[in-house]
């Protein structure tokens, strides 16, 4: 899952019906949408808002991190059995927050078509702790925030990619993931590595041609 940031909501457990309702402004975010969809047909973007499921996600995680995770509904997106679940703040992010956004959700059914809903679960929220040492959890968010900054050179720029630093820190070490990983130097030693390693490759907005 992954944070951020108004106008249509879903009922229910139906399904958006489109996520990004105009593609003539939204066009990388929608082109995105559809690549996603083609390679997972069954991926649907869906409102976290009236469903009883992501509700009672965002309750257990407020008492179990003691209050520290209380924005689950409102801020996080969240992929869950290969449906990708949004909180309202969805309807004003931008285009090219939004491709960000679904690429690092993209390794996430990556990793689902990988290793299967059973096993994604039990890596995610046992390997050493459900909190405060949950090193399988970090291991899967290492992978898709790697991602993140990827695409945040490649279209923002890599010092917008580096802006990040105490941002995605904060994601590893404080209670939006339970702890997962309370090392900020480790951590920070990561990042700092992705960066290095997208500097060498030369990733930045500059020198990637745009996408139609």
């Amino acid at each position: 899952m992954v944070g951020t940031s108004q106008a249509s909501h879903a009922a229910g457990r139906g399904p958006v019906r489109t996520a990004i309702k105009e593609p003539r402004q939204m066009t990388r975010a929608h082109a995105f949408a559809a690549e996603i969809k083609a390679e997972f047909p069954t991926f649907e973007i869906r409102y976290k808002r009236g469903d009883a499921l992501q509700r009672a996600i965002h309750v257990a995680l407020m008492v179990l991190t003691v209050g520290g995770m209380r924005t689950y509904a409102t801020r996080y997106h969240t992929v869950l059995f290969g449906k990708l679940w949004v909180p309202d703040a969805w309807d004003a992010m931008g285009d090219l927050d939004r491709v960000i956004l679904l690429r690092h959700e993209r390794i996430h059914l990556r990793q689902r078509a990988r290793m299967g809903d059973a096993r994604m679960a039990v890596v995610y929220l046992l390997p050493f702790f459900p909190l405060f040492l949950a090193y399988g959890r970090a291991r899967i968010e290492w992978e898709a925030y790697a991602e993140t900054l990827r695409a945040t050179a490649e279209l923002l720029g890599i010092e917008h990619a580096r802006a990040l630093r105490p941002h995605i820190v904060g994601r590893f070490t404080g209670p939006d993931y339970g702890w997962m990983w309370p090392f900020p130097a480790t951590v920070g030693r990561w990042f700092d590595a992705v960066i290095a390693t997208l500097e060498t490759e030369g990733v930045d907005a500059a020198s990637v041609p745009p996408r139609d």
